[in-house]
Formats: structure tokens, C-alpha cells, sequence
């Protein structure tokens, strides 16, 4: 075991020059720099000095490290000196909950716009308010797309309940439903949109600005750290993890035949993955979007990946990071202990 972690510190050592020690809130590089930022995080240092009880006599302390603690320090060195995964994205962010800092990270101090992942802030806002969910409310012309003119299959008049308008805006990213939502919040529009950007202050999203509830106008802007501090919020939301990640839902209509909606992200339906968290966003603006809370190897992991173009892009940028995070955990498990 000390072969290997002296390995393992030569290696650090030796790709040090292609390091850069920075802190997930850094401050913002410009925009138009492309660059990895892969962290080297001190596991080979824990691993020799693990944080652990100390048994202390008179003239004997005994620090010992348990076999989980030893696992789980061996894994983070392996993630340090492994390859990075070579995503497409322009902007993308794989944070450790379990070590709590980013594995990977590129130009995720970026501001850029969220397109509908947006609407994450708005169904945390939503469900704040505790409003009944069973309240019916009927789909208007004020809830269309006007900016843009996207379309939509919830015509004009179409009653639901306030919970299944919240399902069909997290998981089928329908526009109209998060318009209505906003529109019937207490104070209207206005007030809702207010209290999406009050709260992304309270979760220290200092780089976020919301101007509407569904994601359309491009001036909803964030970044890649923060969205992750707004993932790693919505996760606690027991509605937002059913719904987001439900492959479909068939709306019942009582004159027309029944309409069925689909995930927009489709790796829901992949049973290789364990998703808690998941939402995807497009404008032109903003390109294709994808942020997710998951568990990888079992590493809770949260993955923020932006501006991605085309329309698998973003789901194969997501492959390749659950292949490097198994690939890089099974070193660590073939590397073993002692």
C-alpha cells in the first residue's frame, strides 16, 4: 500500500504544472477563456493524516484510520490522478458531496443563461408557499409563450390541479405550466419572479438573476456553482425528486383524447442510473442544458453541464462522466489496502 502511495504522490507531483489549486467560489474568469480546472485536493496529505479519534495515554497517541476512512481517501487520490473526462459542454461542473468540492470543473465561474433550469427555483418557490396542490387552475393566454412562441399541447382553457402543473413543468419543462404557477402565486407574476431571485441569495447564489419563472427569457443568467447550490437545495424538496425524475405523465382530458408527456431527460428511463435530481434547459441562447443530483459508484455527485450543441450532447457528456467516475473508482478498488 505505501508502494502505491508514493505513486501516487509522484504523479501528483509531476502533473502539478497542469494543476490548479482554486476554490469553487472563485472569482469569475472571462468568458471567453476555455479552460479545465481539475482539482488536486489533498487526499494523499488525509490519507497520511486522517481525521480520526486519538486514543491518548501519558506517554502513547495512537491515531487509526478505519478501512471506510482509508476507501474513501484512496478513492479521492485516484479521482486526482486519473484522466479527465473530455466533455463537449462548454461549461460543466462534477461537485463531490460526499468530500464536498468539485472533481472536475470548466469555465464554471462563467455567468451564462439557464434556459429552464429555471425552474427548479420556481417549483422551490411554489412549494415555500405551501399553497394547496390540489387548487384547480386553468391554463390562459397570459400563460403562452409570447416572447418566443414556443408551442404548446396545454391549450387555452385546460384546467389541472396546481401539483400536476408542477409535475408538467419539472419533468416535461412545460412553459405554460410554470407561467401559470407564477401567475396564481401570491402577489401574481411580479411578486414570484422577486422571490425566486430573494432566494437564490439566501442560498448564495450571488452570480443568478431570474426576470421570469420558465426559463424563456435569456436574461435568467447563472453559474455552474451556483446552480449547484441551487440542485443541492431542491434535492431536499420531496415533490422535485418525484416528479423530475418520472419518465411520463398522461393528463386526462374529459372531450379530448388523453395526453401523455414525456422526461426531457431521457436518462431517467436508463436504470444504470440513480438520479434524484433532474432537470434540463434549452434556448438558443443558453444551448442544451443539464443539471442532475445522482449517485455514481456510490458517490453522491451533482453535474451541472451548459451550452452544450446538439441534442445528445449534454446526455453524452453526462455517459462520460458516470464512465470516468466507475472507471476511476474501480482503480481505487483494484489498487486495495496494505
Amino acid at each position: 500500500m505505501k508502494n502505491f502511495i508514493a505513486i501516487l504522490l509522484c504523479s501528483s507531483l509531476s502533473l502539478s504544472a497542469f494543476a490548479e489549486e482554486a476554490d469553487v467560489f472563485a472569482q469569475p474568469k472571462i468568458e471567453s477563456e476555455q479552460k479545465h480546472d481539475f482539482f488536486f485536493v489533498p487526499a494523499i496529505e488525509a490519507f497520511f493524516s486522517p481525521s480520526v479519534e486519538v486514543d491518548t495515554t501519558p506517554h502513547d497517541t495512537t491515531v487509526i484510520a478505519t478501512p471506510k476512512q482509508q476507501d474513501d481517501e484512496l478513492a479521492n487520490a485516484v479521482f486526482q490522478l486519473t484522466s479527465v473526462p473530455k466533455l463537449q459542454s462548454a461549461i460543466a461542473l462534477i461537485y463531490d458531496e460526499q468530500s464536498h468540492r468539485p472533481l472536475y470543473t470548466k469555465n464554471a465561474e462563467n455567468i451564462a443563461p439557464i434556459a429552464s433550469i429555471t425552474k427548479l427555483m420556481t417549483a422551490m418557490v411554489i412549494l415555500d408557499a405551501k399553497l394547496p396542490m390540489d387548487e384547480q387552475i386553468t391554463i390562459c393566454n397570459d400563460d403562452a409563450d409570447h416572447r418566443k412562441g414556443t408551442h404548446s399541447r396545454m391549450r387555452s382553457g385546460l384546467t389541472l390541479s396546481r401539483g400536476e402543473l408542477l409535475k408538467l413543468a419539472l419533468m416535461a419543462s412545460e412553459n405554460r405550466a410554470a407561467a401559470a404557477l407564477a401567475r396564481t402565486y401570491p402577489g401574481g407574476m411580479d411578486a414570484a419572479v422577486a422571490r425566486m431571485n430573494a432566494k437564490a441569495q439566501e442560498l448564495g447564489m450571488r452570480s443568478t438573476r431570474f426576470f421570469d419563472p420558465t426559463g424563456l427569457n435569456s436574461n435568467n443568467v447563472s453559474t455552474a456553482q451556483d446552480l449547484v447550490l441551487m440542485v443541492r437545495a431542491a434535492q431536499y424538496y420531496e415533490p422535485i425528486h418525484q416528479f423530475t425524475t418520472s419518465s411520463s405523465h398522461i393528463v386526462q382530458l374529459a372531450k379530448h383524447r388523453p395526453i401523455r408527456f414525456g422526461n426531457t431527460n431521457p436518462l431517467v428511463k436508463n436504470a444504470s442510473w440513480d438520479i434524484g435530481v433532474s432537470k434540463t434547459g434549452y434556448i438558443s441562447e443558453a444551448g442544451r442544458c443539464l443539471v442532475m443530483k445522482a449517485t455514481i459508484s456510490k458517490r453522491p455527485v451533482i453535474i451541472v453541464l451548459l451550452d452544450s450543441w446538439g441534442k445528445r450532447t449534454r446526455v453524452g457528456d453526462a455517459n462520460r462522466i458516470k464512465k470516468w467516475m466507475e472507471s476511476s473508482s474501480g482503480r481505487s478498488l483494484r489498487s486495495g489496502r496494505g
